[in-house]
Protein backbone atom coordinates (compact mmCIF):
# COMPACT_ATOMS: atom_id res chain seq x y z
CA UNK A 1 0.00 0.00 0.00
CA UNK A 2 1.57 3.31 -0.91
CA UNK A 3 0.62 6.82 0.86
CA UNK A 4 1.90 9.06 -1.62
CA UNK A 5 -1.46 11.52 -2.45
CA UNK A 6 -2.92 11.88 -6.11
CA UNK A 7 -5.97 13.73 -6.58
CA UNK A 8 -8.53 12.92 -8.99
CA UNK A 9 -12.18 13.86 -10.12
CA UNK A 10 -14.91 11.45 -9.69
CA UNK A 11 -16.20 12.28 -13.59
CA UNK A 12 -14.70 10.99 -16.85
CA UNK A 13 -14.07 14.63 -18.02
CA UNK A 14 -12.83 16.60 -14.58
CA UNK A 15 -14.95 20.36 -15.00
CA UNK A 16 -13.38 23.44 -15.30
CA UNK A 17 -12.60 24.07 -11.57
CA UNK A 18 -14.66 27.57 -9.82
CA UNK A 19 -13.56 28.52 -6.40
CA UNK A 20 -15.98 25.89 -4.79
CA UNK A 21 -15.09 23.09 -6.15
CA UNK A 22 -12.20 21.89 -4.25
CA UNK A 23 -11.67 23.10 -0.66
CA UNK A 24 -11.38 26.72 -0.62
CA UNK A 25 -10.49 29.38 1.87
CA UNK A 26 -13.14 29.45 4.62
CA UNK A 27 -13.73 33.36 4.33
CA UNK A 28 -15.20 34.99 1.66
CA UNK A 29 -13.48 36.60 -1.92
CA UNK A 30 -11.11 39.56 -0.46
CA UNK A 31 -13.01 41.55 -3.09
CA UNK A 32 -15.94 41.32 -0.93
CA UNK A 33 -17.51 44.71 0.70
CA UNK A 34 -16.38 44.63 4.77
CA UNK A 35 -19.35 44.24 6.51
CA UNK A 36 -20.26 46.55 9.45
CA UNK A 37 -19.32 45.98 12.59
CA UNK A 38 -22.52 44.13 14.74
CA UNK A 39 -23.87 46.43 17.63
CA UNK A 40 -22.65 45.66 20.58
CA UNK A 41 -23.94 42.31 22.22
CA UNK A 42 -24.87 40.75 19.54
CA UNK A 43 -22.97 38.79 16.75
CA UNK A 44 -22.89 38.38 13.05
CA UNK A 45 -24.61 35.47 11.68
CA UNK A 46 -23.69 34.49 8.02
CA UNK A 47 -25.32 33.00 5.27
CA UNK A 48 -23.46 29.23 5.14
CA UNK A 49 -24.50 29.35 1.13
CA UNK A 50 -22.74 32.46 0.15
CA UNK A 51 -20.17 33.76 3.26
CA UNK A 52 -21.88 36.93 3.59
CA UNK A 53 -23.87 38.23 6.89
CA UNK A 54 -27.12 37.40 6.84
CA UNK A 55 -28.12 39.16 10.05
CA UNK A 56 -27.26 39.28 14.16
CA UNK A 57 -28.53 37.80 17.14
CA UNK A 58 -28.15 38.48 20.72
CA UNK A 59 -25.41 37.55 23.02
CA UNK A 60 -26.69 36.63 26.45
CA UNK A 61 -25.13 37.25 29.41
CA UNK A 62 -24.91 36.57 33.19
CA UNK A 63 -28.05 38.57 33.48
CA UNK A 64 -30.07 37.60 30.61
CA UNK A 65 -29.23 33.57 31.30
CA UNK A 66 -30.17 34.34 35.10
CA UNK A 67 -33.26 35.78 33.96
CA UNK A 68 -34.09 32.98 31.82
CA UNK A 69 -34.05 29.95 34.08
CA UNK A 70 -36.12 31.55 36.85
CA UNK A 71 -38.52 32.68 34.62
CA UNK A 72 -38.64 29.01 33.51
CA UNK A 73 -38.29 27.81 36.98
CA UNK A 74 -41.26 30.41 37.87
CA UNK A 75 -43.12 28.07 35.44
CA UNK A 76 -42.31 25.24 36.51
CA UNK A 77 -44.87 24.55 39.13
CA UNK A 78 -48.53 24.93 37.26
CA UNK A 79 -46.52 23.26 34.32
CA UNK A 80 -45.49 19.81 36.13
CA UNK A 81 -48.91 19.90 37.91
CA UNK A 82 -50.56 19.43 34.72
CA UNK A 83 -51.86 15.95 34.23
CA UNK A 84 -50.27 13.63 31.45
CA UNK A 85 -53.33 14.10 29.21
CA UNK A 86 -53.19 17.91 29.61
CA UNK A 87 -49.36 18.44 28.89
CA UNK A 88 -50.10 15.96 25.69
CA UNK A 89 -53.63 18.30 24.77
CA UNK A 90 -50.60 21.56 24.64
CA UNK A 91 -47.98 19.47 23.04
CA UNK A 92 -50.28 18.22 20.28
CA UNK A 93 -51.07 21.90 19.92
CA UNK A 94 -47.41 22.84 19.44
CA UNK A 95 -47.02 20.33 16.91
CA UNK A 96 -50.05 21.71 15.07
CA UNK A 97 -48.58 25.05 15.26
CA UNK A 98 -45.18 24.14 13.56
CA UNK A 99 -47.45 22.13 10.90
CA UNK A 100 -49.34 25.40 10.34
CA UNK A 101 -45.74 27.32 10.08
CA UNK A 102 -43.69 24.67 8.45
CA UNK A 103 -42.76 26.73 5.15
CA UNK A 104 -41.98 29.67 7.49
CA UNK A 105 -39.44 27.07 9.98
CA UNK A 106 -37.95 25.85 6.74
CA UNK A 107 -37.22 28.82 5.76
CA UNK A 108 -35.60 30.03 9.23
CA UNK A 109 -33.35 26.53 8.64
CA UNK A 110 -32.17 27.09 5.51
CA UNK A 111 -30.84 30.28 6.14
CA UNK A 112 -28.79 29.64 8.51
CA UNK A 113 -28.05 25.90 7.34
CA UNK A 114 -27.86 26.40 3.77
CA UNK A 115 -29.74 22.94 3.50
CA UNK A 116 -31.90 22.37 0.30
CA UNK A 117 -35.84 22.84 0.57
CA UNK A 118 -36.81 19.11 0.43
CA UNK A 119 -34.11 18.16 3.47
CA UNK A 120 -35.79 20.82 6.24
CA UNK A 121 -38.89 20.07 4.93
CA UNK A 122 -38.54 16.36 6.24
CA UNK A 123 -37.21 17.80 9.68
CA UNK A 124 -39.94 20.27 10.40
CA UNK A 125 -42.68 17.38 9.31
CA UNK A 126 -40.34 14.57 12.37
CA UNK A 127 -39.92 17.68 14.69
CA UNK A 128 -43.81 17.78 14.32
CA UNK A 129 -44.44 13.88 14.61
CA UNK A 130 -41.92 14.24 17.83
CA UNK A 131 -43.89 16.34 19.80
CA UNK A 132 -46.85 14.17 18.88
CA UNK A 133 -45.26 11.23 19.94
CA UNK A 134 -43.85 12.60 23.59
CA UNK A 135 -47.22 14.37 24.05
CA UNK A 136 -48.71 10.71 23.46
CA UNK A 137 -45.82 8.86 25.33
CA UNK A 138 -45.96 10.04 28.56
CA UNK A 139 -49.17 9.50 29.31
CA UNK A 140 -48.11 5.55 28.68
CA UNK A 141 -46.74 5.22 32.24
CA UNK A 142 -44.49 2.14 33.18
CA UNK A 143 -42.87 1.63 36.64
CA UNK A 144 -40.25 -0.72 37.02
CA UNK A 145 -42.42 -2.68 40.37
CA UNK A 146 -45.68 -1.77 42.09
CA UNK A 147 -48.57 -4.11 44.41
CA UNK A 148 -48.33 -6.16 47.24
CA UNK A 149 -44.41 -6.41 47.50
CA UNK A 150 -43.50 -6.41 51.37
CA UNK A 151 -46.18 -8.24 53.67
CA UNK A 152 -48.53 -5.44 55.62
CA UNK A 153 -47.46 -2.86 52.81
CA UNK A 154 -48.16 -1.29 49.45
CA UNK A 155 -45.68 0.68 47.18
CA UNK A 156 -45.27 2.09 43.76
CA UNK A 157 -43.32 4.32 41.62
CA UNK A 158 -43.89 7.80 40.71
CA UNK A 159 -41.92 9.49 38.21
CA UNK A 160 -41.41 12.99 38.40
CA UNK A 161 -39.52 15.65 36.45
CA UNK A 162 -36.35 16.84 36.84
CA UNK A 163 -37.07 20.43 37.09
CA UNK A 164 -35.80 23.09 34.99
CA UNK A 165 -33.30 21.15 32.20
CA UNK A 166 -30.72 23.32 30.11
CA UNK A 167 -30.69 22.39 26.61
CA UNK A 168 -27.55 22.95 24.34
CA UNK A 169 -27.91 22.12 20.64
CA UNK A 170 -26.06 22.24 17.72
CA UNK A 171 -25.94 23.67 14.30
CA UNK A 172 -26.13 20.61 11.92
CA UNK A 173 -29.76 20.44 12.84
CA UNK A 174 -30.90 23.40 14.82
CA UNK A 175 -34.47 22.49 14.75
CA UNK A 176 -34.59 18.78 14.68
CA UNK A 177 -32.01 18.71 17.85
CA UNK A 178 -33.65 20.80 20.03
CA UNK A 179 -37.16 19.08 19.12
CA UNK A 180 -34.94 15.60 20.28
CA UNK A 181 -34.35 17.68 23.64
CA UNK A 182 -37.05 19.44 24.07
CA UNK A 183 -40.11 17.13 23.61
CA UNK A 184 -39.43 14.44 26.05
CA UNK A 185 -38.40 16.75 28.80
CA UNK A 186 -41.39 18.87 28.09
CA UNK A 187 -43.73 15.74 28.13
CA UNK A 188 -42.52 14.77 31.28
CA UNK A 189 -43.29 17.29 33.56
CA UNK A 190 -40.05 20.07 32.76
CA UNK A 191 -39.36 23.34 32.15
CA UNK A 192 -36.78 24.22 29.55
CA UNK A 193 -34.23 26.69 28.71
CA UNK A 194 -32.71 26.18 25.01
CA UNK A 195 -29.58 27.05 24.16
CA UNK A 196 -29.12 26.92 20.01
CA UNK A 197 -25.54 27.38 18.17
CA UNK A 198 -24.20 30.82 17.59
CA UNK A 199 -24.93 30.64 13.98
CA UNK A 200 -28.52 28.88 14.35
CA UNK A 201 -30.65 30.81 16.54
CA UNK A 202 -33.51 31.43 13.93
CA UNK A 203 -36.10 28.28 13.98
CA UNK A 204 -36.00 27.89 18.16
CA UNK A 205 -36.90 30.99 18.76
CA UNK A 206 -39.69 30.73 16.56
CA UNK A 207 -40.76 27.02 18.18
CA UNK A 208 -40.44 29.42 21.53
CA UNK A 209 -42.84 31.65 20.22
CA UNK A 210 -45.25 29.23 19.33
CA UNK A 211 -44.56 27.04 23.07
CA UNK A 212 -45.58 29.93 24.44
CA UNK A 213 -48.54 30.12 22.92
CA UNK A 214 -49.14 26.41 22.86
CA UNK A 215 -48.11 25.31 26.38
CA UNK A 216 -47.84 28.65 28.46
CA UNK A 217 -45.58 31.17 29.13
CA UNK A 218 -41.88 30.49 29.73
CA UNK A 219 -42.12 26.77 29.54
CA UNK A 220 -39.45 26.54 26.88
CA UNK A 221 -37.59 29.95 27.16
CA UNK A 222 -35.01 30.13 24.78
CA UNK A 223 -31.30 31.80 25.28
CA UNK A 224 -29.32 32.90 22.28
CA UNK A 225 -25.60 33.29 22.38
CA UNK A 226 -22.02 31.78 21.78
CA UNK A 227 -20.07 29.23 23.82
CA UNK A 228 -19.78 31.31 26.68
CA UNK A 229 -23.42 31.56 26.81
CA UNK A 230 -23.76 28.05 27.38
CA UNK A 231 -21.20 27.90 29.85
CA UNK A 232 -22.91 30.30 32.31
CA UNK A 233 -26.19 27.73 31.47
CA UNK A 234 -24.62 24.84 32.66
CA UNK A 235 -22.85 26.68 35.31
CA UNK A 236 -26.54 28.35 36.51
CA UNK A 237 -29.22 27.12 38.50
CA UNK A 238 -30.88 24.41 36.06
CA UNK A 239 -31.37 21.18 37.32
CA UNK A 240 -29.87 19.25 34.54
CA UNK A 241 -28.11 19.89 31.31
CA UNK A 242 -28.77 17.93 28.03
CA UNK A 243 -26.15 18.69 25.55
CA UNK A 244 -25.81 17.30 22.12
CA UNK A 245 -22.04 18.32 20.52
CA UNK A 246 -18.16 17.97 20.45
CA UNK A 247 -16.46 15.53 23.11
CA UNK A 248 -14.54 17.83 24.14
CA UNK A 249 -17.44 20.34 24.86
CA UNK A 250 -18.85 17.37 26.51
CA UNK A 251 -16.23 16.88 28.86
CA UNK A 252 -16.44 20.61 29.70
CA UNK A 253 -20.13 20.45 29.98
CA UNK A 254 -19.75 17.51 32.89
CA UNK A 255 -16.87 19.22 34.85
CA UNK A 256 -19.19 22.77 35.16
CA UNK A 257 -22.48 20.39 35.87
CA UNK A 258 -20.75 19.44 38.59
CA UNK A 259 -22.98 15.88 40.92
CA UNK A 260 -26.02 17.72 38.71
CA UNK A 261 -27.79 15.03 36.02
CA UNK A 262 -26.01 15.58 32.57
CA UNK A 263 -27.51 13.79 29.23
CA UNK A 264 -24.90 14.31 26.27
CA UNK A 265 -24.36 12.78 22.81
CA UNK A 266 -21.51 13.80 21.56
CA UNK A 267 -20.23 12.63 17.77
CA UNK A 268 -19.51 9.66 16.17
CA UNK A 269 -17.28 8.12 13.51
CA UNK A 270 -19.68 5.31 11.93
CA UNK A 271 -17.78 2.34 10.22
CA UNK A 272 -19.84 0.61 7.48
CA UNK A 273 -18.65 -2.81 6.95
CA UNK A 274 -19.09 -3.37 3.67
CA UNK A 275 -18.65 -7.39 2.85
CA UNK A 276 -17.96 -8.93 -0.44
CA UNK A 277 -21.83 -9.76 -1.20
CA UNK A 278 -23.11 -6.82 -0.33
CA UNK A 279 -26.17 -5.83 -1.90
CA UNK A 280 -26.50 -3.64 -5.53
CA UNK A 281 -27.64 -0.34 -3.43
CA UNK A 282 -24.87 -0.53 -1.05
CA UNK A 283 -22.81 2.48 -3.27
CA UNK A 284 -25.78 4.82 -3.86
CA UNK A 285 -27.10 4.59 -0.12
CA UNK A 286 -23.90 4.93 1.66
CA UNK A 287 -23.05 8.12 -1.02
CA UNK A 288 -26.77 9.41 0.05
CA UNK A 289 -26.41 8.92 3.61
CA UNK A 290 -22.54 10.88 3.55
CA UNK A 291 -23.90 13.48 1.45
CA UNK A 292 -27.23 14.35 3.64
CA UNK A 293 -26.56 17.55 5.32
CA UNK A 294 -23.08 17.26 3.42
CA UNK A 295 -22.32 14.71 5.93
CA UNK A 296 -22.88 16.77 9.26
CA UNK A 297 -24.66 14.26 11.19
CA UNK A 298 -23.02 12.74 13.84
CA UNK A 299 -24.30 8.61 13.30
CA UNK A 300 -23.30 9.56 8.77
CA UNK A 301 -21.38 6.98 7.43
CA UNK A 302 -17.21 7.75 7.58
CA UNK A 303 -15.50 4.50 7.75
CA UNK A 304 -15.91 2.29 5.19
CA UNK A 305 -14.00 -0.93 5.90
CA UNK A 306 -14.19 -3.96 3.48
CA UNK A 307 -12.19 -7.13 3.15
CA UNK A 308 -8.82 -7.72 0.53
CA UNK A 309 -11.29 -9.54 -1.98
CA UNK A 310 -13.49 -6.47 -2.35
CA UNK A 311 -11.34 -3.38 -1.55
CA UNK A 312 -11.45 -2.83 -5.14
CA UNK A 313 -14.86 -2.62 -5.93
CA UNK A 314 -16.04 -1.11 -3.22
CA UNK A 315 -13.91 1.82 -4.23
CA UNK A 316 -14.90 1.68 -7.42
CA UNK A 317 -18.29 1.46 -6.51
CA UNK A 318 -18.57 4.61 -3.96
CA UNK A 319 -16.48 6.67 -6.90
CA UNK A 320 -18.90 6.71 -8.95
CA UNK A 321 -22.26 7.18 -6.37
CA UNK A 322 -20.52 9.94 -4.75
CA UNK A 323 -19.49 11.34 -8.51
CA UNK A 324 -23.21 11.77 -8.80
CA UNK A 325 -23.61 13.63 -5.11
CA UNK A 326 -23.28 17.69 -7.05
CA UNK A 327 -23.18 19.90 -3.81
CA UNK A 328 -25.37 22.90 -4.56
CA UNK A 329 -27.50 20.73 -6.16
CA UNK A 330 -28.13 17.53 -4.31
CA UNK A 331 -27.02 18.69 -0.64
CA UNK A 332 -25.69 21.69 0.92
CA UNK A 333 -23.11 23.92 2.46
CA UNK A 334 -20.78 23.35 5.53
CA UNK A 335 -22.46 25.42 8.43
CA UNK A 336 -19.85 27.61 8.99
CA UNK A 337 -16.28 29.62 8.63
CA UNK A 338 -14.48 27.18 11.83
CA UNK A 339 -15.79 24.25 10.20
CA UNK A 340 -14.78 24.32 6.82
CA UNK A 341 -11.42 25.10 7.92
CA UNK A 342 -11.24 22.34 10.38
CA UNK A 343 -12.71 20.02 7.43
CA UNK A 344 -10.07 21.75 5.18
CA UNK A 345 -7.42 20.77 7.54
CA UNK A 346 -8.51 17.04 7.85
CA UNK A 347 -8.20 16.43 4.20
CA UNK A 348 -4.93 18.25 3.63
CA UNK A 349 -3.04 16.57 6.58
CA UNK A 350 -4.47 12.95 5.02
CA UNK A 351 -1.83 10.37 3.77
CA UNK A 352 -4.53 8.70 1.53
CA UNK A 353 -3.22 7.34 -1.92
CA UNK A 354 -6.27 8.51 -3.53
CA UNK A 355 -8.40 11.65 -3.30
CA UNK A 356 -11.13 11.56 -5.61
CA UNK A 357 -13.75 14.80 -5.19
CA UNK A 358 -17.24 15.21 -6.99
CA UNK A 359 -18.68 18.13 -8.59
CA UNK A 360 -19.96 21.74 -6.87
CA UNK A 361 -21.98 23.48 -8.65
CA UNK A 362 -23.21 26.48 -6.13
CA UNK A 363 -26.24 29.28 -7.66
CA UNK A 364 -24.85 32.14 -9.03
CA UNK A 365 -24.03 34.44 -5.80
CA UNK A 366 -22.93 31.64 -3.82
CA UNK A 367 -19.73 31.22 -4.86
CA UNK A 368 -18.01 31.90 -1.88
CA UNK A 369 -20.02 29.64 0.47
CA UNK A 370 -19.03 26.87 2.53
CA UNK A 371 -19.75 24.48 -0.46
CA UNK A 372 -17.27 21.07 -0.30
CA UNK A 373 -17.73 18.17 -3.10
CA UNK A 374 -18.08 15.15 -2.15
CA UNK A 375 -14.87 13.09 -1.75
CA UNK A 376 -13.47 9.48 -1.37
CA UNK A 377 -9.86 9.10 0.29
CA UNK A 378 -8.31 5.63 -0.14
CA UNK A 379 -5.26 3.65 0.62
CA UNK A 380 -4.65 5.53 3.47
CA UNK A 381 -3.33 3.93 6.74
CA UNK A 382 -5.35 2.80 9.62
CA UNK A 383 -4.16 5.98 11.96
CA UNK A 384 -4.99 8.73 9.22
CA UNK A 385 -6.46 11.37 10.64
CA UNK A 386 -9.51 11.33 8.38
CA UNK A 387 -10.11 7.84 10.09
CA UNK A 388 -9.42 8.50 13.52
CA UNK A 389 -11.47 11.98 13.84
CA UNK A 390 -14.91 12.74 13.44
CA UNK A 391 -14.68 14.05 9.98
CA UNK A 392 -18.05 16.06 10.01
CA UNK A 393 -18.16 16.49 5.93
CA UNK A 394 -19.35 14.34 2.87
CA UNK A 395 -16.16 12.51 2.89
CA UNK A 396 -16.06 8.30 3.12
CA UNK A 397 -12.18 6.65 4.16
CA UNK A 398 -11.93 3.15 2.78
CA UNK A 399 -9.70 0.82 4.47
CA UNK A 400 -9.32 -3.07 3.79
CA UNK A 401 -8.76 -5.67 6.14
CA UNK A 402 -7.29 -9.61 5.96
CA UNK A 403 -10.98 -10.85 6.97
CA UNK A 404 -14.13 -10.76 8.93
CA UNK A 405 -12.79 -10.36 12.35
CA UNK A 406 -10.32 -8.22 11.49
CA UNK A 407 -13.18 -6.13 9.91
CA UNK A 408 -14.67 -5.83 12.93
CA UNK A 409 -11.83 -4.90 15.02
CA UNK A 410 -11.25 -2.02 12.42
CA UNK A 411 -15.16 -0.94 13.21
CA UNK A 412 -14.39 -1.27 16.97
CA UNK A 413 -11.13 0.40 16.99
CA UNK A 414 -11.94 4.27 17.44
CA UNK A 415 -12.94 6.01 20.50
CA UNK A 416 -16.18 7.29 19.19
CA UNK A 417 -19.48 4.11 19.09
CA UNK A 418 -22.73 6.45 18.11
CA UNK A 419 -23.28 4.26 15.18
CA UNK A 420 -22.76 1.68 12.79
CA UNK A 421 -24.10 -0.48 9.79
CA UNK A 422 -23.32 -3.72 8.03
CA UNK A 423 -24.11 -4.27 4.37
CA UNK A 424 -24.37 -8.15 3.22
CA UNK A 425 -26.57 -10.19 1.68
CA UNK A 426 -26.15 -13.13 4.09
CA UNK A 427 -28.60 -12.03 7.07
CA UNK A 428 -27.39 -14.50 9.88
CA UNK A 429 -24.08 -12.83 9.32
CA UNK A 430 -24.60 -9.26 8.99
CA UNK A 431 -27.41 -9.87 12.37
CA UNK A 432 -24.54 -11.22 14.44
CA UNK A 433 -21.85 -8.55 13.24
CA UNK A 434 -24.43 -6.02 13.95
CA UNK A 435 -24.62 -7.54 17.42
CA UNK A 436 -20.68 -7.44 17.66
CA UNK A 437 -20.42 -3.47 16.86
CA UNK A 438 -19.76 -1.27 19.68
CA UNK A 439 -22.45 1.14 18.60
CA UNK A 440 -25.35 2.15 20.38
CA UNK A 441 -27.52 1.84 17.02
CA UNK A 442 -27.07 -0.40 14.22
CA UNK A 443 -27.92 -0.90 10.89
CA UNK A 444 -28.08 -3.63 8.07
CA UNK A 445 -28.57 -2.79 4.32
CA UNK A 446 -28.95 0.64 5.21
CA UNK A 447 -28.01 4.01 7.27
CA UNK A 448 -29.06 7.18 9.28
CA UNK A 449 -32.71 5.44 9.42
CA UNK A 450 -34.23 6.42 12.17
CA UNK A 451 -37.97 6.93 13.39
CA UNK A 452 -39.39 8.50 17.17
CA UNK A 453 -39.62 4.86 18.27
CA UNK A 454 -35.76 3.87 18.22
CA UNK A 455 -34.21 4.95 21.08
CA UNK A 456 -30.73 6.88 19.66
CA UNK A 457 -27.90 6.96 22.30
CA UNK A 458 -24.09 6.84 22.20
CA UNK A 459 -21.02 4.68 24.02
CA UNK A 460 -17.80 5.96 24.67
CA UNK A 461 -17.09 9.26 24.53
CA UNK A 462 -19.82 9.26 22.27
CA UNK A 463 -21.60 10.49 25.39
CA UNK A 464 -23.93 8.33 27.28
CA UNK A 465 -28.20 8.96 27.45
CA UNK A 466 -31.08 8.38 25.00
CA UNK A 467 -32.54 10.40 22.28
CA UNK A 468 -36.17 9.21 20.63
CA UNK A 469 -38.08 6.83 21.73
CA UNK A 470 -40.35 6.32 25.05
CA UNK A 471 -37.38 5.67 26.49
CA UNK A 472 -35.95 8.75 26.51
CA UNK A 473 -38.73 9.90 28.91
CA UNK A 474 -36.42 8.63 31.57
CA UNK A 475 -33.64 10.91 31.05
CA UNK A 476 -35.77 14.11 31.99
CA UNK A 477 -37.66 12.46 34.94
CA UNK A 478 -36.25 10.88 38.92
CA UNK A 479 -38.14 7.78 40.33
CA UNK A 480 -39.60 8.03 43.83
CA UNK A 481 -40.77 4.78 45.31
CA UNK A 482 -44.00 5.45 47.92
CA UNK A 483 -44.26 2.37 50.30
CA UNK A 484 -47.46 2.82 52.53
CA UNK A 485 -48.18 1.06 55.77
CA UNK A 486 -51.11 -0.82 55.83
CA UNK A 487 -53.61 -0.44 59.17
CA UNK A 488 -55.53 -3.51 58.07
CA UNK A 489 -52.85 -5.74 56.46
CA UNK A 490 -54.39 -7.25 52.86
CA UNK A 491 -53.32 -10.92 53.48
CA UNK A 492 -55.17 -11.28 56.65
CA UNK A 493 -58.98 -11.55 57.17
CA UNK A 494 -60.91 -8.79 58.70
CA UNK A 495 -62.01 -10.79 61.82
CA UNK A 496 -61.69 -14.08 62.86
CA UNK A 497 -63.40 -16.67 61.51
CA UNK A 498 -64.69 -14.79 58.51
CA UNK A 499 -64.34 -17.32 55.38
CA UNK A 500 -63.73 -14.54 52.65
CA UNK A 501 -66.40 -15.99 50.73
Amino acid sequence: MTHGRSEEHATMTPPTPTPATTPTTATATTTAPTPPVPPPGTVRLIDPRTGRPRGTTPLSRGPEVTAAVAAARAALPAWSALTPKERARRLDRLAALVEEHAQRYGELERAGTGKPAAETAGEVEQVADLFRFYANAARTRTAPAAGHLVPGHESWVRWEPVGVVGVIVPWNYPLLMAAWRCAPALAAGNTVVAKPAETTPDALELLAAHAAEALGPDVLRPLPGDRHTGRLLVESDVDMVAFTGSARAGADVTARAGLRRTSLELGGNAPAVVLPDAPAHTYDALAEAVTYNAGQSCAAPARVITLAENYGTVVAGLTRALGERVAGRDFGPLNNADQAARYDALVASSAAGRSVAAEVAPAVGEEDGYWRPARLLADLPADDPAVTEEVFGPLLTVQQADGVAAALALANGVPQALAASVWTTDLDRGLDLAARLDAGEAWLNCHLVQTAELPHGGRGTSGHGTDLSALALHEYQRPKTVTVRLSRPLDRPDRPGHSGG
